[in-house]
């Protein structure tokens, strides 16, 4: 049995996960779907403190509460950020890493740096959008369920010691279809780092509603 502890993207709670969730439980493993500070039903503690560090002690804090010490970890999207910096800080609780159309960041980058010219823009229209402190999603595709995010999180630079490298068992999920994606050039770097295992879907950036089976089998397979 492994144990997975699931880490949405911006705008989204542990419900997002659901149909991997359920996917995951029913293959008998324990599974770990989290709401980070400030977002969803999480959403009454969102403050002008909530940056990136208060996200990666959220995950930190089910580690030692839970007493998990062979995590998978999955971040989707911004929850890349969130995986990197959990890793490096505890990689001797750590087994294996899921990227899933992800930031995979290095050392004092942040959201803001990594993203193209496009994703910059939408950052700033959500920012104004928000109430000084978050960040609005604005497509018209958005599940109804999704809120606004903490906007330190995406500004503040992820401090990374290095030790995120020592965990080996490493994945990463691209998203073929994900129209102005802002993860190609690290879908790029990391397709020829043998270190990594990587697969390219023919999906949207939702991979839950486009490849949920895919995804599945990807997840599933960190558990052999």
């Amino acid at each position: 049995m492994a144990t997975f502890v699931l880490i949405p993207g911006m705008l989204h709670g542990a419900w997002w996960y659901r149909p991997l969730t359920d996917g995951l439980r029913a293959a008998g493993h324990e599974v770990h779907p989290l709401t980070l500070t400030g977002v969803a039903e999480r959403g009454h503690l969102n403050t002008a403190a909530v940056n990136l560090d208060t996200h990666i002690q959220d995950v930190l804090g089910l580690l030692e509460a839970e007493r998990i010490t062979d995590a998978v970890l999955v971040g989707h999207s911004y929850g890349g950020l969130v995986v990197s910096g959990v890793a490096d800080r505890a990689p001797e609780r750590i087994a294996g890493l899921v990227y899933a159309d992800a930031f995979v960041p290095r050392d004092g980058e942040s959201a803001f740096q990594i993203v193209n010219d496009v994703w910059k823009q939408r950052y700033l229209a959500g920012a104004a959008a928000g109430d000084g402190r978050t960040v609005a999603g604005l497509s018209p595709f958005l599940d109804p369920r999704a809120t606004v995010h903490p906007l330190a999180t995406l500004f503040q630079p992820v401090h990374l010691t290095g030790a995120v490298d020592t965990v080996t068992r490493r994945v990463y999920i691209h998203a073929e279809r994900f129209g102005e994606t802002p993860f190609l050039p690290t879908y790029e770097r990391l397709l020829d780092d043998p270190t990594w295992t990587v697969h390219a879907l023919p999906s949207g950036h939702d991979l839950i509603r486009d490849a949920p089976e895919d995804f599945l089998k990807i997840t599933l397979a960190m558990a052999d």
